[in-house]
């Protein structure tokens, strides 16, 4: 049987390097993002070139914050090519201001894409990983946001504090069946994301000095989908140069 694995978010950054890390572990990578782009094509370009022969990786254009749409185009997908082995939830939004001045499209925006989202894509995912018998592989991305709180990001780190608690009782409730579910919290990872920042300011609270790379992310959850990873579950890694 082909291990699917679905990647949200990953058309670029940190989505986009875990695609190709899976795709040159043998996995059939099923491309999320919420509409073509040249950064989808050139992540599908990569991918292709990363994968195993005979394995053929797709795309698959649903927004993670639309309930319907998530569940007509995953159930549709897996009807045409079957149940997914895993699946990685990276998509996510970010709109920060101070929490005095936060209006409440900023909170429902973020709370409805980053934690609705892991609802609207899993409950489809699960149970056709459940229906096929797979000792399938599920990992969520938090953040370091949802571990310490960020000041002037209260919407984002509840919404990746939510990823975590949900991640966790997830994990409980499928690891009798094999199912892994686990959640990596990057840091400061060297993305578009970070282009913007005070890097000079930043660096100081990072022991290791240096920005990660979206490598070393991918390589994380490239363990997780592994078979030495069979009986890490419920667990949140954290990759951020020593931050916590």
């Amino acid at each position: 049987m082909s291990r699917q694995v679905l990647v949200t978010g990953a058309s670029k950054g940190l989505g986009r390097a875990i695609a190709i890390e899976l795709a040159r572990q043998g996995f059939t990578l099923v491309l999320n993002a919420r509409a073509e782009s040249s950064s989808l094509k050139e992540t599908l370009e990569e991918v292709i070139e990363a994968s195993h022969e005979g394995v053929s990786p797709r795309t698959l254009l649903f927004d993670i914050g639309d309930r319907n749409l998530c569940s007509e185009m995953i159930t549709a997908d897996i009807a045409t090519f079957g149940p997914y082995f895993g699946a990685v939830l990276n998509a996510g939004i970010a709109d920060d201001a101070p929490f005095a001045s936060m209006s409440e499209r900023q909170w429902d925006a973020v709370l409805g894409t980053n934690l609705n989202g892991f609802y609207n894509v899993l409950h489809q995912v699960v149970p056709a990983v459940l229906q096929s018998r797979q000792k399938g592989r599920i990992v969520t991305m938090s953040s370091i946001s949802g571990i310490l709180g960020n000041q002037g990001q209260v919407n984002y780190s509840a919404s990746k504090a939510g990823i975590i608690g949900a991640s966790k009782a997830l994990s409980r409730e499928l690891a009798r069946k094999g199912i892994t579910v686990n959640c990596v919290a990057p840091g400061l990872i060297k993305t578009e994301m970070t282009e913007d920042l005070p890097l000079e300011k930043i660096m100081q609270a990072i022991p290791m000095r240096r920005l990660g790379k979206a490598e070393e992310v991918a390589g994380v959850v490239a363990f997780l989908f592994s078979e030495a990873a069979g009986y890490v579950t419920g667990q949140v890694i954290s990759v951020n140069g020593g931050m916590v």
